[in-house]
């Protein structure tokens, strides 16, 4: 339900485990342009808008669900291209190349510690999906 409440309210963080949280954060900050401002049993990730919290889970295995995924989105899909083969180089682990989706063409790859990560662009999604961005 919509209410003055809920239109107000923005993404303030997200929060995950990790089976190695330096070289998870350590990804976040050299792909995707997180600072670091915390470290200690949980890492503490700036981002424009929204914090990222990654805990430890050295302990524990952590096993994701099917599918589970944090999703970044760049303007144009030359953008996409340019992390894609940008990440590449670096020797990241990446689960799918660029593809044309019809809600917008993107990538799939892993961090360390086992999160998905998709990067996409909205910039040549079909015209039909248009209408339900930016709400």
């Amino acid at each position: 339900m919509t209410t003055d409440i809920t239109t107000t309210m923005k993404l303030n963080h997200m929060s995950f485990p990790s089976s190695d949280v330096g070289a998870t954060a350590t990804f976040f900050e050299e792909h995707l342009g997180c600072t670091i401002a915390a470290r200690g049993a949980s890492w503490l990730l700036k981002r424009p808008g929204f914090d990222i919290v990654i805990d430890d889970a050295a302990d524990h295995p952590v096993e994701w669900p099917n599918n589970f995924h944090i999703g970044f989105e760049l303007a144009t899909l030359d953008a996409v291209r340019a992390l894609y083969e940008r990440m590449i180089a670096a020797d990241v682990v990446m689960k799918t190349g660029v593809f044309k989706h019809e809600r917008g063409s993107r990538f799939f790859c892993e961090v360390p510690g086992g999160v998905l990560v998709e990067i996409n662009t909205r910039s040549d999604a079909d015209e039909k999906y248009r209408g339900t961005f930016d709400r």
